[in-house]
C-alpha cells in the first residue's frame, strides 16, 4: 500500500508521497514513488505512483526509454500537460495489459495508478489523476487536490484546509499532516516521506526534500499537530446538561466560599 497526494494552488503545486512498499512482522522495505523529470528550462513533470511495484517500475522504465529516443511520443515532445497525462495513461494501460498477460494469474493484482503534474511553458501548472483503466481527471476549484493509494485517513484535513488561495508552504504542511495521519492509521504507509514544492513558472525542483522517520522537521510537525488537536478538542462546546452541571457546581462552590 502507499499514499500520495498532490495539491494545486494559485501559486504552484505540491507533491507528497510515502516510500513504504512492504510492511510485515519481519521486514519493512521502501522505494521512492516520486519521479521528477526535469526536461530543460521550459518543462518540469512529476509522477507519483501507487499499485503493483513491478508494474509501476515497468511504466517508469518505458517513460525513460521513450525519452532516450529521438522519434516517437515522449514527455519531451508533449506540448501541454493534458498531453502528458494522455501519454502517461497510454503507457500505463499498455504496461498493465502486458503484466496481466505475463503473470497469467487472476489472483495477482498488477494494476497501477498515478498522479502526474507539472508545467510546460505557455500554460498553467496542472495535476491529473490517472486511473488503472487509463482514464484521468484533473483537480478543480472545489477540490484542489488529488490522492492515490490509502487516501481515506488523510482526506479530512485536506477538505478542511485547502483552497486554490492556500499558500504553497501552508499547502505543503497540510499535505504532510495528511501523510502523518495516514502513517499513524495504516502501517503499510511509512517514511521516508518526499515533498516537492513547485513554484509556478520556476520550472525547477529546487524545493524537494526527503524526510526520514526520525527527521527533526517531520517529528516537529507530528508533535505540533498532536498538541493542536488535543487543545482544540479540550475547547469543544459542552452539552447542555454539562453546562447546567458546571453552573450548579460553581454555585455550590460560591456558597461554600467564606
Amino acid at each position: 500500500m502507499t499514499y500520495c497526494v498532490a495539491v494545486s494552488t494559485n501559486d504552484g503545486l505540491i507533491f507528497c508521497s510515502d516510500s513504504r512498499t512492504n510492511a510485515g512482522p519481519d521486514i519493512l522495505s521502501s522505494y521512492s514513488k516520486m519521479h521528477i523529470y526535469d526536461l530543460g528550462p521550459d518543462c518540469l513533470v512529476v509522477l507519483l505512483s501507487a499499485g503493483n511495484l513491478a508494474t509501476t517500475q515497468a511504466i517508469n522504465s518505458q517513460i525513460d526509454a521513450d525519452l532516450e529516443l529521438s522519434e516517437g511520443e515522449s514527455l519531451a515532445n508533449c506540448e501541454k500537460m493534458n498531453d502528458v497525462a494522455r501519454y502517461v495513461a497510454r503507457v500505463s494501460r499498455e504496461q498493465q495489459e502486458h503484466a496481466n498477460t505475463t503473470t497469467g494469474d487472476a489472483d495477482v493484482d498488477t494494476s497501477a495508478s498515478f498522479i502526474v503534474g507539472g508545467q510546460i511553458r505557455g500554460s498553467d501548472p496542472a495535476i491529473y489523476r490517472i486511473y488503472k483503466a487509463g482514464n484521468f481527471i484533473s483537480a478543480s476549484e472545489e477540490t484542489p487536490y488529488l490522492q492515490i493509494g490509502e487516501s481515506k485517513y488523510g482526506k479530512p484535513i485536506l477538505d478542511r484546509i485547502l483552497s486554490p488561495a492556500t499558500g504553497l508552504e501552508d499547502a505543503a504542511r497540510c499535505a504532510l499532516v495528511s501523510m502523518d495521519s495516514t502513517i499513524k492509521a495504516n502501517a503499510t504507509v511509512g517514511a521516508p516521506v518526499e515533498v516537492l514544492v513547485y513554484e509556478a513558472d520556476s520550472f525547477n525542483a529546487n524545493h524537494h526534500v526527503k524526510l526520514g522517520e526520525e527527521d527533526p522537521y517531520l517529528l516537529e510537525i507530528r508533535r505540533a499537530w498532536n498538541e493542536a488537536i488535543q487543545a482544540a478538542f479540550s475547547n469543544l462546546p459542552l452539552f447542555d446538561w454539562e453546562k447546567r452541571t458546571t453552573r450548579s457546581l460553581r454555585a455550590v462552590t460560591d456558597d461554600r466560599t467564606p
